[in-house]
């Protein structure tokens, strides 16, 4: 590891332990030439959840573009934030544990309608209004019926 005062590369642990409750370590380190102590931590590399979308083009999955697009769809309503990361945690986490490290953005969006149906039925009609771009009220009506 690079020292970052003098930039040698041989330093050595001098402490370590486990941080972002065991997502990584973090280990305190001292330069062996000039003495300087710097902290580094250590992660896991994952590989990008890769959106497609509808015009083909990919991008890289964004948890806080979901996250900006659910808090509206929940705004005014008794959704915690809380509640929000936890269901974008088990859509990444259901990503993950499938080894799929691509989805279509209308699989995405599925995904999200999902969890919502379940937790509050405004957000959920918020949210499908954005995603399915209903162009009418019969495309509205056609999402109320679906919640049943």
């Amino acid at each position: 590891m690079r020292c970052p005062s003098c930039g040698y590369l041989e330093s050595k642990v001098v402490d370590s332990r486990s941080a972002d409750e065991g997502a990584s370590i973090r280990r305190r380190r001292e330069c062996l030439e000039c003495g300087m102590r710097f902290t580094t931590y250590e992660r896991i590399a994952e590989n990008p959840i890769l959106v497609t979308k509808a015009d083909g083009s990919s991008e890289v999955f964004d948890r806080q573009k979901l996250m900006r697009g659910l808090l509206i769809a929940c705004a005014k309503r008794p959704i915690t934030p809380e509640k929000i990361d936890n269901l974008i945690s088990s859509i990444e986490s259901e990503l993950r544990s499938g080894q799929r490290n691509e989805i279509r953005s209308r699989d995405l969006g599925d995904m999200v309608l999902a969890r919502l149906a379940g937790l509050d039925d405004v957000a959920y009609i918020r949210f499908a209004s954005v995603y399915k771009d209903f162009q009418n009220v019969e495309e509205f009506s056609e999402a109320l019926k679906d919640l049943g």
